[in-house]
């Protein structure tokens, strides 16, 4: 491929793709949540289970596209006090010749409302405040734009994200609302993006264990909603739970759709409203204090940039038990 096409294909991701830039300010939403990495998403959740946990993914989309969207985090949250938890993320997120690194500093207070220390009934709140810096490589655009300098620019915002998680015995929810604050990237101009980044995360699920059984099972669902172009998606989950003597055995399957759709044309047919689908399996295990994963999407449309799908593995750790095991099905929680 020679550099001139290369430029212009990268001129037209750069444009075309300016509205997933947007959409996905800070850490962008995937599946991480699934193994046991609910802080990510939710702040409310620092501090929230009866241990302190350690998280490291690494994400890595289509092998076989150069310049291919990949993540890593690394992340760290724990209770100082009965009712107060703390955390912090460091993230590096690139996508083609658009990158971004960052942290958040994460401050949560959890209200135990049970009448006792053995039935789960949690009330969450969280605030994180997160600098992130990005970066737009322009240098090697050889068919330039007037909107395009041919340098490599840099631009360092503020956000916040702020949420509330409920737990009571078996059943828990989430609301989180993410770059809450207006936020004027200098790198972009205002025609490509607007300064509202909201994205609205609202999920639900119930762990289910028959008695006398090691297995749990786990449906839950999660709908999320862009607020400046009303974008909106919604994952279904199954997650299945294998007690051990060394600890757990998990895995489960998570499909998220979008409600809106883009139209195109193949060989001469318009075809309409192709949405969004991602088949994502996982499996993890719980080895003591010891956490790993692999986790695996599919994108299931007709028209898709490669096959070779998205690969992610995260490794983990639990250290400062503070309490004795809540009598519930619980797994956030309790492990």
């Amino acid at each position: 491929m020679t550099t001139q096409i290369k430029s212009a294909l990268a001129l037209l991701m750069l444009i075309s793709g300016s509205f997933f830039v947007n959409a996905q300010e800070g850490i962008p939403v995937y599946s991480d949540y699934l193994t046991d990495n609910l802080y990510l998403l939710h702040p409310s959740m620092a501090g929230a289970s009866n241990a302190s946990k350690v998280r490291l993914t690494a994400r890595q989309q289509w092998f076989d596209v150069e310049d291919a969207p990949s993540l890593q985090t690394l992340s760290l949250n724990g209770r100082i006090t009965d009712k107060i938890g703390v955390g912090g993320i460091l993230f590096n997120d690139s996508n083609g010749n658009f990158s971004q690194t960052g942290a958040y500093a994460t401050f949560a207070y959890h209200l135990l409302l049970s009448r006792n220390e053995i039935d789960l009934n949690q009330l969450s709140f969280g605030l994180s405040i997160g600098a992130i810096q990005g970066r737009l490589d322009e240098s090697t655009f050889t068919m330039f734009d007037p909107i395009v300098t041919g340098i490599e620019q840099t631009d360092t915002y503020f956000n916040l994200d702020f949420g509330v998680s409920y737990y009571f015995l078996d059943f828990f929810s989430h609301l989180t609302v993410k770059n809450a604050l207006p936020a004027n990237r200098d790198i972009f101009t205002e025609d490509l993006e607007s300064n509202n980044q909201r994205r609205y995360l609202l999920s639900a699920g119930y762990t289910i264990s028959p008695y006398g059984s090691d297995w749990s099972y786990e449906p839950s669902i999660m709908f999320q909603s862009t607020d400046e172009t009303q974008e909106r998606s919604i994952d279904l989950n199954m997650k299945v739970y294998k007690a051990m003597d060394f600890g757990r055995l998990w895995g489960g399957l998570s499909y998220r759709r979008s409600f809106e759709g883009a139209e195109f044309t193949q060989d001469g047919v318009e075809v309409s409203n192709q949405k969004l689908q991602l088949i994502t399996p996982f499996v993890g295990v719980d080895y003591n204090n010891f956490m790993f994963a692999y986790t695996y999407s599919y994108q299931a449309n007709s028209v898709v940039l490669s096959n070779s799908g998205f690969h992610q593995l995260t490794i983990g750790f639990k250290f400062n038990e503070r309490r004795d095991r809540y009598d519930c099905n619980c797994p956030a929680i309790n492990y």
